[in-house]
Formats: structure tokens, C-alpha cells, sequence
């Protein structure tokens, strides 16, 4: 699959099959994850393999949203000091690992913490360290039932702009789609 075919046909999957992920399954994840960039080079982040149900429940206490996360087989935590945070290093790497895993056929899904007290507790992760996020990962469920969420995306004329916000009496650029 092309890296562009790889990206637009993502989508985000929370019902996964019994089908066990493998740790030869996680090493192109993982490796994925790696190799994304960070801010000065300084690789920072570290990931937290979480397989058990013990470590998946308190994960899925975590977040206002995430109460479904421990019927998921893998759960990845992405954890980094608290001075060298970078919000955007930790989402280079988590899509990094999601494009990886769905080229091989897996599902993913990112959830966000939005109790860090509860998702590094979690992992035991040491003092001074925050668990902001994580992606679930399985083996799609062959009967998932369809999101109630689908929707077609925003526009391309709508997202993007040219040097600024169109003001109220100007009328919109479109561009092609």
C-alpha cells in the first residue's frame, strides 16, 4: 500500500477480535514509533506495552472517554518527562504506529488522558513523568458494528486557508477537492 493510500484509509477502530497480538506483531509498531522525529533530537518519549487486564483498567480510568479500553488486547502509553513534554512529538509517534499497524491489517485507536495522575500511576511511571496518551491496538472484529460517528470530512475549501481567516464579507475561496 502507498504511504498516501495508507493514510487516507485509516480509520480509527475500537472493536477488536480475540486474535492474541504477537510481540512479532508490536516490532513494526514499535520500530515505527521510533523512528518518528522529536524536538532537538532528544527522544524523550518512552512507550509502555500494556497487556494486562490489571494495567488496561486503570488505564481506562484514566480518561473521561476511555472506559472501553481494556477490552482491547494491547494497549500503548506514550509517557515522557514532565520538562520535556512535546505534545507534538508524542502525536508523531502514535501515528507513526497507527499508519505502521494499519498497512499490516490492525486496528487502532488514540485516546487521550485527561487524568495524568491516573494513566502514569498506572504504569508506575516515575516521579516527574506524564502518561498523556495511548493507542489501542488489536486485530479488527470482523462484526464491529459501524461507528454512529461516520461522517464525511470537512472540505478542502473549508479547512484550509490562504494567509489568513476569509473575513465576513469576502467570499470564500474553494479550492479543488
Amino acid at each position: 500500500m502507498r504511504a498516501y493510500d495508507t493514510i487516507v484509509t485509516k480509520r480509527d477502530l475500537r472493536h477488536t477480535s480475540e486474535r492474541p497480538v504477537t510481540d512479532d506483531d508490536l516490532a513494526p509498531l514499535l520500530q515505527a514509533a521510533r523512528m518518528a522525529g522529536s524536538a532537538k533530537n532528544d527522544e524523550a518519549n518512552r512507550l509502555v506495552v500494556c497487556r494486562s487486564r490489571e494495567v488496561r483498567t486503570a488505564l481506562a480510568a484514566a480518561g473521561d472517554f476511555t472506559s472501553w479500553i481494556d477490552t482491547v488486547p494491547v494497549v500503548i502509553a506514550f509517557a515522557a518527562p514532565d520538562d520535556k513534554l512535546r505534545l507534538f512529538d508524542v502525536g508523531r509517534q502514535a501515528q507513526n504506529l497507527m499508519l505502521a499497524a494499519h498497512e499490516l491489517g490492525m486496528a487502532t485507536c488514540p485516546v487521550t488522558f485527561q487524568h495524568h495522575d491516573r494513566s502514569a500511576a498506572a504504569v508506575d511511571a516515575p516521579a516527574g513523568w506524564t502518561v498523556p496518551m495511548a493507542v489501542t491496538v488489536g486485530w479488527p472484529a470482523a462484526d464491529a458494528p459501524a461507528s454512529p460517528l461516520q461522517r464525511r470530512r470537512v472540505e478542502l475549501g473549508e479547512l484550509v486557508h490562504e494567509d489568513r481567516f476569509p473575513q465576513p464579507d469576502e467570499p470564500p475561496v474553494t479550492r479543488a477537492e
